[in-house]
């Protein structure tokens, strides 16, 4: 999820760490908890430092590794020991362990329920998981958060370590909940285009009220929205097999920033443009589309001889607009 949300969890973390006693009875221990819990929280995404190593770099490794199996067996104690260290309660160091540990967990579960998707079982499988069940950003997981810590920074509470128990009890219940609705989606767009279910990808959209669809007929592409279980169509994008892609199609399969795409993106659609000078080709990714815009690209110019003027990997739009992955 976003960077917000996560430090708001590590947050809400560490108020639910009070219904240990011993956090409950050492502030201390509480601000060391508080700590661990906010950094393991953001902790995997520290992989963006690879965006520094330019798009390609930050596709090939964002929600990789430092999401993978073992990433919490690593970053627990990475973070824990030094922070037990620095707020002097190396004697509970191990509860400040755990509770890094859990921050870690939580969030790369966060990341798993998303469209975009992550590689969580690593090494195991290098597979891009994800349940297309919430959207980067969820307002009403966020607001439920943010007015408990706001009930205990004002001292609202009567009993902090019950509000976020059920705090996290209803988040559970909340994502539980969005998950069955997704399957049910599904089976309605699997009787609606008489598809299996490896064929539909889910976008959730920021309010829930209805859900981005993408089918793979196998010779296109069918984009949609469902309400109320009354399908929309939007639009048919159809493919080009290998055997038929243009030459200047052809030419951007092995650039870096291709390659980088196709490393992640599943329903994989190309665009050729020509231009006086040369060529536009645009791989997109069509599970990431608002109205007729897929913003989640790579882009490679050529010229009249197919040469690579430039290239261009990753996303183009706001953060504040849809879609929210």
């Amino acid at each position: 999820m976003d960077t917000g949300s996560h430090l708001l969890f590590g947050t809400t973390l560490a108020g639910l760490s009070l219904v240990d006693p011993t956090v409950s009875s050492h502030p201390d221990l509480l601000y060391a908890v508080l700590a661990a819990t906010l950094l393991g929280s953001h902790a995997p995404d520290f992989d963006s430092v690879m965006r520094l190593k330019g798009g390609s770099a930050y596709l090939r490794n964002h929600r990789g590794l430092t999401h993978s199996l073992p990433a919490p067996l690593v970053w627990a104690p990475l973070i824990g020991l030094p922070i037990a260290w620095l707020f002097g309660v190396l004697e509970w160091s191990w509860i400040v362990i755990l509770w890094a540990f859990i921050a870690v967990c939580f969030h790369i579960t966060l990341d798993l329920f998303n469209a975009y998707g992550v590689q969580c079982l690593r090494p195991v499988t290098r597979r891009w998981l994800h349940l297309d069940v919430l959207c980067l950003f969820d307002p009403y997981l966020f607001a439920m958060h943010a007015v408990a810590v706001a009930l205990w920074i004002a001292d609202a509470s009567p009993n902090p370590a019950r509000m976020f128990l059920l705090v996290y009890a209803l988040t559970l219940i909340y994502m539980l909940w969005r998950l069955l609705v997704s399957r049910s989606v599904i089976r309605s767009l699997c009787r609606a285009y008489q598809v299996s279910p490896v064929q539909i990808t889910l976008t959730p959209t920021l309010f829930g009220t209805k859900w981005q669809f993408v089918i793979d007929t196998g010779d296109a592409f069918i984009k949609g929205n469902l309400n109320s279980k009354v399908v929309h169509e939007e639009a048919i994008l159809h493919k080009r097999s290998s055997e038929r892609l243009a030459a200047a199609a052809e030419a951007t399969i092995d650039v870096d920033g291709v390659q980088a795409f196709h490393y992640l993106a599943a329903c994989i659609h190309v665009d050729v443009k020509e231009h006086a000078d040369g060529y536009l080709v645009t791989w997109s990714d069509v599970r990431f589309w608002h109205k007729k815009h897929t913003p989640f690209t790579a882009a490679v110019r050529l010229d009249r001889n197919l040469n690579v003027i430039h290239e261009r990997v990753g996303w183009n739009k706001k953060m504040w607009e849809p879609p929210f992955v």
